[in-house]
């Protein structure tokens, strides 16, 4: 897959994106990630990309001019690849807004049925509405908090997508079991030493009996998630009840993530 990241500060994406699992990703061909810097397409003699509202307002908004002839280039540079696939890339245009919908582990994985992923960051207080008309395909936001720019949702936007893709990860399944992909937040773990500040590592997980640590594992999923995230469990009568019904719902619930871990794309998480 295909990442191209459109930006005021390439610096900022390079340097994230270009560490630990994904930056081994990169390295090893599995994923391409471009960052344009939008500055390069100002037609101003000091690279301007910014202006005033129009009907008056705060602050100042991304022009469309060089923000289109940005993604242009991107076109442009990806015709000689596309003839390659043999097909019509599968290509989408996403602007990071916070008036988007909501980043969820179900969009991501859809996110990874495409070749290529164009990513707009947008900065000062947003962007010409006309570029989201002309080129825009979908708006998402990654919370419901306000950021200084698109740059830190557009990478984890890559990541999130990224460790869903064949060969990223070391254990394709690793993914499938974790917090929120499962359906359910993970349960607690730990690693030696057996006893830290006299706090001990249940004993449950030292039994060697692994029916008991899947059973444990999933009644703590269930306790924590209905504690943290409840709304999680709001779609799923499996596992809807109150904390101390969640042993005996505990063989549902495990047949629920097994649905989910067959299914992924059918799944909604928040």
């Amino acid at each position: 897959m295909r990442f191209d990241i459109m930006t005021l500060f390439p610096e900022l994406v390079d340097s994230i994106l270009s560490a630990s699992i994904i930056g081994r990703a990169r390295q090893k061909g599995i994923i391409e990630i471009h960052s344009h810097n939008i500055r390069d397409y100002s037609t101003d003699k000091h690279h301007r990309v910014d202006d005033t509202p129009y009907g008056g307002g705060m602050g100042m908004l991304m022009s469309a001019p060089p923000i289109y002839a940005c993604w242009q280039a991107i076109i442009d540079m990806q015709l000689s690849s596309d003839r390659g696939l043999g097909r019509p890339a599968k290509r989408r245009v996403i602007y990071m807004s916070p008036r988007g919908s909501l980043l969820t582990q179900k969009k991501a994985y859809e996110l990874t049925g495409y070749d290529n992923l164009i990513l707009l960051c947008g900065h000062y207080e947003g962007i010409d509405e006309r570029i989201i008309d002309e080129i825009v395909d979908e708006e998402l936001s990654v919370g419901d908090y306000v950021l200084t720019g698109g740059e830190l949702p557009a990478c984890i936007v890559v990541d999130c997508v990224s460790r869903m893709i064949d060969g990223v990860l070391s254990d394709a399944e690793c993914w499938r079991s974790e917090s929120i992909a499962s359906g359910l937040l993970e349960f607690p773990q730990y690693t030696r030493p057996y006893e830290f500040h006299g706090k001990a590592v249940p004993d449950v997980l030292l039994s060697g009996n692994h029916a008991n640590i899947d059973k444990w594992r999933r009644e703590r999923s269930i306790e924590l998630t209905m504690k943290n995230r409840p709304e999680l469990l709001a779609r799923d009568v499996s596992v809807s009840g109150t904390i101390d019904k969640a042993e005996t719902r505990c063989d549902r619930s495990a047949n629920t993530e097994r649905n989910i871990q067959k299914n992924p794309d059918e799944s909604e998480q928040n």
